[in-house]
């Protein structure tokens, strides 16, 4: 999976690894320190002419460290170009450092940051502190980051908005909002979560000369969520399959008032590709699943004794546990019997089967721990804090640290949910997404999402590819119905998805 991957440059690199990466470079005698600034500037001035042609001047905004080195090779640039340039410098550079050459190297004087004001007609390029920084901006670069939000200035990042943490995304004080970034070699994570996703605007990844080799050696375990990640383990159906070949779903469902959740679910497990779904239904709820069920099987299933007669017989090979579920004390009783007894398989635990074990989250991650279950865990903001409460309290830490740690804990895939959702696997490898969307913001948009991982968990897809195949297969059919979108529509986009994604791997194994 990750050499698929790193072809296609989904590989999330730390400041750490991208530091490494630079070192590697320089040890390899391609390039020195000061080439590969030189080549920095060079991309990042060709990104300035090709978008902004029409720029009457621009304002370089260039810090102590490497990224105002690019800001310095940026300035010259530009000037020889016959641009107007001002120069703006946070300090000077440590002697004898690559930064230092390129500032001295600069045609254009440095003047200092305290007095620059940001111009309406001018491109503010952010050359301040990049990628590397993790504390908040101070003292005078703090304020221009202000000044230039409160100017609604049009501004350029170089690496990464100054004031966001590369790692994290976090600003911990005021941060530039910039309307292009523009990175070398990979993104970090403070690219692609939020706030820093929003605060870099239109993000440009740039080639340096940096060789894909050097991934070899420092093997990163993040990644962007996108199809290049898991397509090869992506279920492809077979003219030989029959229904229950193709992997049969079992979804809980709540009690008379709440079996609209279960019913979500079934139908997006259904849509996923599995063969056969089936609705486990109390007693007392029956006759209301029956009423809007066709395709979806319906089986009573009111106690656990029920649940370990059926595992004894032929049990589904995913599940889904807890939309709309009620009763907690039931809810456990459920999910422990299926971590005790089902041999193989996966429970994708959502919604009330996350809140459940609030109050004894142990027992649920150490019956997981023995389990022949893959377990999934999909937890948003509030669920992730009542199952984790010390980890999401951890303001420091960022959210992919955050959902690694709870994987971990729990012997789980987490998929922590939100506009930059991480899915996690209890070995450490985790993957961010990209393509979430407003539109998904509604009800029962979670209750889809539990079913579709479980209808590709079902087809033997293995649980964290599974996991990010569904989070990123969910927000593409949200995109496609844009503004007004409800849970009800999700199931029925799915196919159109699937067939994109077919279709996609079919030409790629085409010579």
């Amino acid at each position: 999976m990750r050499e698929r991957a790193r072809r296609h440059g989904l590989e999330l690199l730390t400041p750490q690894e991208m530091a490494q990466a630079d070192r590697l470079t320089v040890e390899g005698g391609l390039l020195d320190g000061y080439g590969l600034m030189l080549r920095a500037g060079r991309a990042v001035m060709d990104a300035v002419l090709r978008r902004y042609p029409q720029a009457p001047s621009f304002d370089v905004l260039c810090g102590p460290g490497n990224n105002g080195g690019d800001g310095y090779v940026v300035a010259r640039l530009l000037h020889e170009a016959g641009c107007a340039v001002r120069v703006w410098a946070d300090g000077a550079p440590k002697a004898g450092t690559d930064a230092a050459i390129a500032a001295s190297d600069c045609t254009v004087p440095a003047r200092p940051l305290a007095d620059f004001v940001p111009v309406s007609t001018a491109l503010v390029i952010d050359a301040l502190y990049g990628a590397g920084l993790a504390r908040a901006l101070g003292g005078q670069a703090a304020s221009v980051a202000e000044a230039c939000n409160a100017a609604d200035a049009t501004v350029l990042s170089i690496d990464l908005p100054s004031g966001i943490a590369g790692e994290s995304g976090i600003a911990t004080g005021a941060a530039f909002r910039a309307t292009m970034t523009v990175t070398f070699f990979r993104r970090k994570p403070g690219h692609v979560l939020e706030p820093g996703r929003t605060a870099c605007g239109e993000l440009l990844v740039k080639d340096i000369g940096i060789g894909e080799d050097t991934l070899d050696t420092i093997r990163p375990a993040a990644f962007a969520n996108g199809p290049d990640l898991w397509r090869p383990k992506f279920p492809r159906p077979s003219r030989e399959q029959h229904k229950y070949s193709r992997g049969h779903v079992g979804v809980f469902s709540g009690g008379p008032t709440g079996t609209g959740a279960a019913r979500l679910s079934a139908l997006a497990a259904a849509r996923a590709g599995a063969g056969a779904v089936t609705v486990l239904s109390p007693p007392d709820a029956l006759l209301v699943n029956a009423a809007h069920l066709t395709s979806i099987m319906l089986k009573r299933l009111g106690s656990a004794d029920d649940l370990r007669e059926m595992l004894a017989k032929r049990p589904p090979d995913a599940w889904v546990l807890g939309p709309a579920f009620g009763d907690f004390a039931r809810l456990r009783q459920m999910a422990l019997a299926l971590l005790d007894h089902a041999g193989r398989g996966t429970l994708v635990l959502d919604a009330d089967g996350i809140t459940a074990f609030r109050d004894e989250p142990d027992a649920l991650f150490e019956a997981a721990r023995r389990s022949g279950l893959d377990l999934v865990l999909t937890p948003h903001e509030g669920e992730f804090g009542r199952l984790f409460p010390d980890i999401g309290s951890d303001a420091v830490a960022s959210k992919l640290e955050r959902a690694r740690g709870a994987a971990a804990r729990a012997g789980a895939v987490v998929v922590y949910k939100g506009p930059d959702t991480v899915i996690a696997a209890p070995d450490g490898r985790a993957a961010v997404n990209v393509n979430g969307v407003p539109w998904l913001a509604t009800a029962g948009s979670g209750d889809v999402l539990a079913g579709l991982i479980a209808g590709l968990a079902a087809q033997r897809m293995p649980a964290f590819e599974a996991a990010c195949a569904a989070v990123w297969i969910h927000a593409e059919a949200a995109a496609q119905f844009g503004p007004g979108l409800i849970a009800e529509d999700l199931p029925s986009l799915v196919p159109n998805v699937l067939r994109d994604l077919i279709r996609d791997a079919h030409q790629s194994t085409r010579f």
